[in-house]
């Protein structure tokens, strides 16, 4: 379920670099907001309409994806409905936070992101029917305000990492192409891990005595159907890494004993330019996120949140056949700034 959960909630996260920052806060119930706010979180609080135009969206990508069915789903003692409500509750806690962040920063958005969003918010609106709109409670300017928050959100992220350059060295990032037999071990007694050990070094003595191509003898022994990686370090395990990056190109390994089973590899190259320039990035964007993710938690350990208990409680997903809007996201990402 979590799995579940976790794919479609991805296919539609708008904040993508808030994977890593939740809000180590809990929201506490409090009696300080009004019966449409469901809750506060410093100084910014979420209506009702806000929470629903995330949740009915975030709901129906569900039953694209899965069907109606999905709602007779449970997660422990936890309903699919309950999932989605805390899970919309959760990112949108994130987005305010987010957004106070940004006015933290003093981030605002020029004259052409403003005309961006204005345009996204009119073509998400119109595409809201007389029931949707009535049933989320949704006026224009609930539309815009979410897509405004939206795109501050991004932005102050670049503007708090646009200094961090890490340095990356080669190494750090290097990036090899292996071919490699692997040998399942999963659930084989110790004389026949004994056997197939004895199974793999005929098999390099093969590999090095015979002529017989190594990716000949992978396509014939190798339980894995994929024969080639290429991989950087921390990728892998690590005493399949250890020999990996000792190998000289066209080197044949011993046998190694990982955790599933055993190996045997051939360098096919110590050192992949293109891959490593493109791991230099990667691990350069994971720095950066680091980076950005420490000031967002300590910013949220300062926030004070609160929720509304009774207004939480009467909140409930949607069920009307006329309720059908899931492309507030995709109406997002085609009008809204890129950063």
């Amino acid at each position: 379920m979590n799995k579940i959960l976790a794919g479609v909630l991805m296919a539609c996260l708008l904040i993508v670099f808030c994977g890593g920052c939740g809000a180590k806060n809990k929201l506490v119930i409090t009696a300080g907001l009004n019966k449409n706010e469901v809750f506060g979180i410093g100084e910014e609080v979420c209506s009702v309409p806000e929470l629903m135009v995330y949740m009915t969206n975030l709901q129906n990508r569900y039953e694209t994806a899965f069907g109606t069915q999905v709602w007779g789903l449970s997660h422990g003692e936890i309903s699919m409905e309950e999932n989605i409500k805390e899970i919309a509750l959760e990112q949108m806690a994130q987005l305010k936070a987010m957004y106070l962040l940004a006015q933290k920063h003093s981030v605002a958005l020029d004259g052409l992101e403003q005309q961006k969003v204005k345009k996204a918010a009119e073509v998400y609106y119109a595409s809201l029917n007389d029931t949707e709109r009535e049933l989320m409670n949704v006026e224009y300017e609930t539309v815009e305000r979410l897509y405004e928050m939206y795109t501050l959100a991004q932005k102050v992220y670049r503007v708090v990492i646009k200094d961090v350059n890490p340095e990356i060295s080669d190494d750090e990032a290097r990036t090899i192409t292996v071919q490699q037999i692997f040998w399942p071990t999963a659930g084989l007694s110790e004389a026949q891990k004994q056997s197939l050990y004895e199974d793999a070094l005929d098999v390099r003595r093969m590999a090095l005595e015979e002529d017989q191509e190594f990716i000949d003898l992978a396509g014939k022994y190798s339980k894995d159907s994929n024969i080639t990686y290429s991989f950087c370090k921390g990728e892998r395990e690590e005493e399949l890494e250890e020999v990996a990056f000792m190998l000289a190109t066209n080197e044949i390994s011993q046998v190694i004993e990982g955790d599933r089973g055993y190996y045997l590899m051939k360098c096919i190259t110590t050192f992949d330019e293109q891959q490593t320039l493109a791991n230099k990035e990667k691990i350069a964007e994971e720095r950066k996120k680091e980076i950005f993710s420490k000031e967002y938690n300590e910013f949220v350990e300062t926030l004070v949140p609160q929720l509304n208990k009774n207004c939480w409680k009467k909140i409930q997903l949607i069920h009307d056949e006329n309720v059908t809007t899931s492309n507030f996201f995709d109406i997002y990402e085609e009008y809204c700034p890129k950063y």
